[in-house]
């Protein structure tokens, strides 16, 4: 899939948290298209290089856990800066308040949002780089059964606006994505279930979103936004 204006990725340093299946790795998959040095990063190494044999030549799998912070910060320390670095990498589960186990709920909440500041925190970045996080529909579409998800996701928004003011001139921005064809999705719903009520009933492809993101890299006048990119299912 050719996506204009993005020849401008071509050579730069690209890390992506989350790089061995879904999002990250469709992420991963455009950048090295148009020429970047990606890095697939994940929880289990073989996945990561996997992944990484599905890109273009040059791209390298390696195992990061973003909620270990030593791990983080040894991964960073003394390497080369990264160009841009996108963060789509969270392990979910949902459930009801008083059903869900609090350590459950905990863990959801450090993978979405402590998981994200710690990238952040430590990532060596280029001044003229950006970061790229990744929240949810849920922050504006609160539901019962969704409260760990609905809090981080929401954390991680508001996170990317203060990093935008904090981190200047490196640019920060974050994407919202509704439904997507994902290994995560696929487990927690039948794929015969009948299409999302939204103004674009279907399941967006990891491709679709993986354009959004690869849009705000490139774009050098956007910083501190949060884009929806839902198929509409925020305004049901």
């Amino acid at each position: 899939m050719n996506f204009p204006g993005f020849e401008r990725l071509a050579g730069k340093r690209i890390l992506v948290v989350g790089g061995s299946s879904g999002i990250g790795l469709a992420v991963a998959q455009s950048a090295a298209h148009y020429g970047a040095l990606v890095t697939l990063a994940g929880r289990d190494a073989d996945k990561a290089n996997a992944a990484a044999a599905s890109c273009c030549a040059g791209a390298i799998g390696v195992a990061l856990e973003m909620t270990d912070e030593d791990a983080v910060a040894a991964f960073f320390a003394g390497g080369e800066p990264f160009d841009h670095v996108v963060v789509t990498a969270a392990q979910l589960r949902s459930g009801k308040v008083r059903d869900l186990p609090v350590e459950t709920a905990r863990a959801t909440f450090d993978s979405k949002f402590w998981g994200s500041y710690l990238i952040a925190r430590y990532a060596r970045i280029a001044d003229d780089g950006s970061i790229v996080l990744t929240s949810g529909a849920a922050a504006r579409r609160p539901r019962a059964g969704r409260g760990p998800v609905v809090a981080a996701s929401a954390a991680v928004e508001v996170l990317t606006k203060v990093l935008a003011a904090e981190f200047a001139p490196i640019r920060v921005n974050c994407i919202a994505p509704g439904l997507v064809d994902t290994p995560m999705l696929r487990a927690a719903r039948d794929p015969a279930s009948a299409p999302p009520p939204q103004p674009v009933a279907r399941v967006a492809d990891p491709m679709e979103i993986a354009f959004q993101i690869l849009a705000c890299l490139v774009s050098p006048f956007m910083t501190g936004t949060v884009v929806d990119i839902d198929g509409g299912l925020s305004l049901t």
